[in-house]
């Protein structure tokens, strides 16, 4: 059987795939499972903008406020940068961080023993919880993210591109309070536009946008407004790689980045290695998933680590990826380096990397099958040591990733799509 729980929480295409049903399920599985000590156990609940949020908040609840409130944990309701039709459930713990997977293992085990037979415990009389909205919590929010930012932003235009996800009253409020001028484009929700066309995975309207209003700087969320990219004033996109180096070679220049260390994962462009090491920096290399990034970061005692997709961890301010707080940052290093935007960009340079997706029915036995083995042995051999290549599943997904990496674009496409043709014939 599958596992339930992927890298970022249990995904699927909303009253498809992901019933209201499974997430039933999955509040009684919590509730069992967190009221192990206390029968009415506060569990935070919060969601984005898609319209099956209400659907699914009807039988759950979540977020960053959980160790705030001394909640036993937290539920976010969002399939971050998915289409609208998607959506997913993802559980923090009372500290703030997400579960270990021996947590989500138990709760996983809790669901399959709901769905053979429900009799475990159920609480009567005034026993019986209830839900109380808490739209003032966006207020504190909001407090918290500024409290992590020490310079001011006056004079300088920023174009924000929400997603017309979860940042959207937050953001503007954020960056006009502390001096930025704020164009604020893609903030107008309606359930079934979140991501479209827009946000951190369609760069194309925030690096136009910036370019005719002439503005500094450009940001943009996901949906559930855990990532964070960038343009520059030139339009050229400053991705999770670019910012880690920026804010790193700031940190490492401050003498507070603990060992000259970053943490990374397996996608990080060559250029990004090469340019840590040019600012007199390491890098920490884990799976891909920014839970084991802050694995890594934890275990290790670093301070700054995160993905190219835009998921980046200041364990200093947060207990997981959040995109306001990481905007701020950039601009922070951004303002004390008293340079143009693109003078950061380029402090790395990107080499040229393909990503393909293929769609599978399966994910399951991929690494063993002979027939991708030898699609990826061959080009490799192709690449040499002049480039690599990635094959992995997607957590989220069901997809199979195809990543090459090298200084030749035209033989990139080759390679990259003669591997992701086989894997279709193969899992698809």
């Amino acid at each position: 059987m599958a596992r339930l729980f992927g890298t970022d929480g249990v995904r699927g295409e909303a009253n498809v795939t992901l019933l209201p049903e499974m997430a039933y399920r999955l509040g009684r599985a919590a509730t069992l499972y967190f009221g192990k000590e206390d029968e009415q156990p506060l569990i935070l609940i919060g969601r984005d903008t898609r319209i099956s949020g209400e659907m699914f908040e009807a039988a759950l609840t979540a977020g960053y406020l959980a160790r705030r409130h001394k909640a036993k944990a937290g539920i976010v309701i969002s399939a971050s940068h998915n289409p609208f039709h998607d959506n997913g459930i993802k559980f923090f713990g009372g500290d703030g961080y997400k579960l270990p997977d021996a947590v989500e293992d138990e709760l996983e085990a809790i669901v399959h023993q709901l769905e053979k037979d429900d009799t475990l415990a159920r609480p009567s009389g005034e026993k019986i919880g209830h839900i109380e909205y808490r739209a003032d919590l966006l207020n504190q929010y909001i407090d918290f993210v500024l409290s992590t930012c020490h310079e001011r932003f006056d004079g300088m235009n920023i174009v924000l591109d929400c997603a017309n996800g979860a940042s959207y009253q937050v953001m503007p409020r954020v960056l006009r309070e502390l001096g930025a001028k704020v164009k604020v484009i893609h903030a107008l929700p309606n359930g079934v536009n979140i991501n479209d066309g827009c946000g951190s995975t369609h760069l194309e309207s925030l690096q136009r946008t910036v370019l005719e209003t002439h503005a500094d700087f450009g940001i943009a969320h996901d949906g559930d407004a855990d990532r964070c990219l960038c343009v520059d004033e030139k339009g050229q996109i400053i991705d999770g790689d670019h910012i880690l180096v920026m804010c790193a070679q700031d940190m490492i220049k401050a003498g507070t980045l603990p060992y000259s260390t970053v943490v990374t994962t397996v996608m990080a462009n060559i250029g990004f290695h090469k340019a840590i090491k040019a600012a007199g920096g390491r890098a920490e290399i884990t799976q891909v998933g920014d839970r084991y990034v802050l694995e890594n970061m934890l275990k290790n005692g670093y301070k700054i680590g995160g993905e190219q997709s835009g998921h980046i961890i200041f364990t200093d301010f947060s207990t997981t990826g959040d995109g306001p707080i990481t905007a701020l940052q950039v601009l922070s290093s951004l303002k004390r380096s008293g340079r143009k935007a693109s003078d950061l960009t380029n402090l790395m340079t990107t080499y040229p990397q393909l990503l393909v997706n293929v769609k599978v029915a399966t994910k399951d036995g991929w690494e063993e099958n002979e027939a991708i083995k030898a699609a990826i042995k061959k080009g490799e051999e192709e690449l040499g040591s002049d480039g690599r290549i990635l094959v992995r599943p997607s957590g989220t997904e069901p997809l199979i990733r195809v990543m090459a990496e090298g200084p030749d674009q035209a033989q990139l496409d080759t390679i990259c799509n003669a591997i992701a043709d086989v894997v279709k014939k193969e899992q698809g």
